[in-house]
C-alpha cells in the first residue's frame, strides 16, 4: 500500500530539485557566457596576478562589493569609468546619477562596449553586464532608472577605474 506521506515527501523533494536548479540557473546558462570568446583572455593565474583580490571576485566570479563601499560612488569629476580588467571605456561620467542603492550607477552605458546576459541567481531573474572586451563581470541593469533611457546600471566599483577628463587648455 502507498502511503500519503511518502508521497508527499517525494512531491516535496522534487519541488525542491527544481525550485534549487531554477534559483542557481542551468548548467546551459551557466557556460552560456564561458562559452563566450572574448578579445582578451586570460588563464585564471594571469587575472589573479594583474587585479587585487577584491577586483578579481568582482570581475572573475561575479561577486558584489558592500554598498557604499567604493570610492567611485562620489567620484563626480567628468571623465571616463573603465574596466578594471582591460581598460576599456563603459561609461562616460555624463551619464552617472546618484541613485541611493551604494553602488554607482549610470543611464547608459559607452555604445557597444557592455555585454549581457541573463542571471538567475538568488531566485530572482536579472540582467547582469560585462566586459564586451575581456567578459568581466560589472554589475546588473534594471528598468527603475533616469530619463532619457529609464535604465539603472547598478556597477560595481571596484571592477572600474576612473580616468578624468583631460583639463582644458585657457
Amino acid at each position: 500500500m502507498f502511503d500519503r506521506r511518502i508521497l508527499l515527501t517525494t512531491v516535496a523533494g522534487l519541488f525542491g530539485l527544481s525550485a534549487f536548479r531554477w534559483l542557481t540557473g542551468s548548467p546551459a546558462e551557466a557556460g552560456e557566457k564561458a562559452a563566450e570568446k572574448f578579445e582578451i583572455e586570460k588563464t585564471e593565474a594571469e587575472w589573479r596576478a594583474q587585479l587585487t583580490p577584491q577586483q578579481y571576485e568582482i570581475l572573475r566570479n561575479h561577486g558584489t562589493e558592500r554598498p557604499g563601499s567604493s570610492p567611485l560612488l562620489k567620484e563626480h569629476r567628468k571623465g571616463v569609468f573603465a574596466c578594471a580588467g582591460c581598460d576599456l571605456p563603459l561609461f562616460s561620467s555624463d551619464t552617472k546619477f546618484e541613485s541611493g542603492t551604494g553602488w554607482p550607477s549610470f543611464y547608459q552605458p559607452i555604445e557597444g562596449n557592455v555585454g549581457k546576459t541573463e542571471d538567475r541567481t538568488y531566485g530572482m531573474v536579472r540582467t547582469e553586464v560585462h566586459c564586451r572586451r575581456c567578459g568581466g563581470h560589472l554589475g546588473h541593469v534594471f528598468d527603475d532608472g533616469p530619463k532619457p533611457t529609464g535604465l539603472r546600471y547598478c556597477i560595481d566599483g571596484f571592477g572600474l577605474v576612473f580616468h578624468p577628463a583631460a583639463a582644458s587648455a585657457t
